[in-house]
């Protein structure tokens, strides 16, 4: 037998997939797993949601026409086909790398790629956005949304799902139901879809109506527009509880995500209805890889081989910190917003199941939820990462901190995230929660502060932020142990020398350590004071620290606008202090594609980064 010649190096563009029969595109989903399979293998990178969108991707490529049409693909972590399709096939194995191609769809790669996303539940607001311009500048193109089971508990899903039936616009949402967001989803909509995902003996039916009808001579189309009367009234029968239906759409599925064919000829169908569609598929996450399809909770995202990864962790520390205060706590409660794993939760919901909240992905109720079990006198903990806080912000200050309750925030992934690209930085948690108030911020620098911390936290009687970042945790500096003094740090290095101290936040102490290596080797003396409190600051206590020294550089893991460093620099105004100070940050525009360490030297806030910073400073003379 012939060899089949591979098809994904001539498939350039989608649209030469129109031609392709079904058993070359089903050819070419098993060469677009192989791809997806060695490139994450070795990149890391989001593994079975992509597996399990393969054929889902090429039926909509074959039916429309990108980037006319318009694809929006909810958070994104499932887009790598579409990118393979869509002319990025030769430079797929630079995925996730620096100076390579994003994770996530980007507006600035492609065209094909018609909106940046990477957090949940944006899709249907966005293409439904794009289609109404759409309509308003007369184009007839199309907007399709595809958006996962586990995204629809985001209430931004539903405010858009209610508008878009009152529009009545023909916005086509595909809903990818594979039964899982990171953790398994919870919650009344995933029971919801589970019924119907077993009542496919409506479509089975229709299926079989649609062919008999159509096939009758002469009156065939005539009884057909009689038969979808009376599909209508079988459908109410199955589906009574559809609220898509009630909310203005129609309702296709649950169909074979995994029959190409079947989905090409159902998505065209919706295109071709003109009206709001939604249409259910069923994937399997993993598809094509057994230990994937198997696991897809481990296999949900992967992280490139890298034997650092092996250290322990800030998570893994925050985890065993957690399940050991639960212990000792039988008040202490803790959420989480679809990241049981990724926040290190897994052991504390084995212990304490009952004290366990998988709240799904709707971190805004995460943040009020938590808000009513403190007014009732429990500890609720927060557990979330930094740039998902994001999404809860009014919650944060409106339902606990201008209440002053006792909630715990654990931000995971505080400062430079590797590989995610710009939409999981977590870059903005200080100059978004500094103003607000009652809140305590904490940056704890290695495993000691981070254990005093979060039991200093569960005897405060407001709320507290703890910001710690995706990277090995120190142990053992013995300033680490040292006791909390609100609103003041610690010094790791002190010298009798006043030349030079380097301030920073707690996530970047190997990067200060460092630097002040490099410039002993120089000859030059730097002080350096971990800062632990962000948030309150014993502002006089601080001032007397700047007054102490000539040159004092403030090294921050996080937005140089708005944060930490302008705070400072206006208490030094304000105090009228003699010192130089340097603010060091990240500004605005990063390329935010690479790894911590890259990123991180990037935006000079690596060792010699700081080192260099500093050296200019020494030699600058004008303040």
């Amino acid at each position: 037998m012939m060899e089949r010649k591979a098809l994904l190096p001539v498939i350039i563009l989608p649209q030469n997939l129109k031609n392709l029969g079904l058993p070359d595109l089903r050819g070419l989903a098993g060469e677009i797993r192989e791809l997806i399979i060695s490139t994450v293998s070795s990149n890391g990178g989001h593994l079975a949601s992509n597996l399990g969108a393969v054929e889902l991707t090429l039926a909509l490529h074959c039916v429309f026409d990108s980037p006319e049409d318009k694809i929006v693909w909810d958070v994104g972590h499932q887009c790598y086909t579409h990118k393979i399709l869509t002319g990025r096939y030769d430079i797929f194995p630079s995925l996730r790398k620096s100076g390579g191609i994003a994770g996530f769809p980007k507006v600035q790669e492609s065209p094909h790629d018609s909106f940046n996303t990477g957090h949940a539940s944006t899709s249907i607001s966005a293409a439904l956005g794009m289609l109404a311009a759409e309509k308003v500048k007369g184009t007839g193109r199309r907007a399709v949304a595809v958006i996962g089971d586990g995204a629809l508990t985001g209430g931004l899903a539903y405010e858009a799902l209610s508008h878009a039936g009152q529009l009545t616009l023909p916005l086509v949402v595909i809903l990818n139901d594979n039964k899982m967001s990171i953790s398994p989803n919870v919650g009344g909509v995933s029971k919801f879809l589970s019924r119907l995902s077993m009542k496919a003996k409506y479509q089975k039916f229709r299926r079989f109506v649609d062919n008999f009808v159509n096939k009758i001579p002469f009156f065939g189309s005539s009884f057909f527009k009689i038969m979808v009367r009376f599909k209508r009234a079988v459908k109410a029968v199955f589906y009574s509880d559809n609220f898509f239906v009630d909310l203005g759409f129609e309702y296709v599925g649950p169909i074979d995500g995994h029959n190409v064919s079947l989905l090409t000829k159902v998505i065209k169908d919706a295109k071709n209805l003109n009206k709001p569609v939604v249409v259910h598929v069923i994937t399997r996450k993993g598809k094509g890889y057994s230990v994937a399809e198997n696991d897809p909770k481990a296999y949900h995202a992967l992280p490139a081989l890298n034997p650092a990864l092996r250290s322990r962790h800030f998570t893994q520390v925050f985890g065993d910190a957690v399940l050991e205060a639960g212990r000792q706590d039988e008040r202490l409660l803790v959420i989480t917003a679809a990241m049981e794993e990724g926040t290190g939760l897994s052991l504390f919901k084995e212990a304490y199941p009952e004290r366990f909240f998988d709240v799904g992905i709707a971190e805004e109720h995460a943040v009020t939820f938590a808000a009513g079990i403190a007014v009732q006198g429990l500890h609720p903990i927060v557990a979330v990462y930094s740039t998902f806080i994001q999404r809860a912000v009014d919650q944060v200050i409106h339902d606990v901190c201008l209440q002053n309750l006792p909630v715990i925030f654990a931000l995971d992934r505080s400062g430079m995230v590797s590989d995610d690209g710009e939409t999981h930085q977590g870059l903005f948690d200080i100059c978004l929660f500094r103003s607000a108030p009652n809140t305590t911020i904490l940056a704890p620098a290695g495993e000691e502060e981070l254990l005093q911390f979060l039991q200093w936290a569960l005897e405060c009687k407001g709320p507290v932020i703890i910001r710690y970042p995706k990277t090995t945790c120190p142990s053992g500096d013995p300033s680490f142990s040292l006791p909390l003094e609100t609103g003041r740090g610690v010094w790791v290095r002190r010298s009798s020398k006043k030349n030079l101290n380097i301030a920073f936040t707690g996530s970047l102490y190997k990067e200060a350590l460092e630097a002040a290596h490099i410039l002993e080797s120089r000859g030059i003396e730097a002080d350096l004071y971990n800062l632990r409190f962000l948030k309150p600051l014993d502002e006089d206590y601080f001032a007397g620290v700047l007054n102490q020294y000539e040159n004092l550089i403030l090294v921050e893991e996080g937005s140089r606008h708005g944060g930490f460093g302008e705070y400072i620099s206006e208490l030094s105004l304000r105090y009228n202090c003699s010192c130089r100070l340097l603010v060091l940050g990240v500004e605005e525009k990063l390329d935010a594609l690479g790894t911590r360490e890259e990123l991180l030297r990037r935006t000079a806030l690596d060792g010699q980064g700081i080192a260099e910073a500093a050296l200019g400073l020494l030699s600058d003379k004008t303040k």
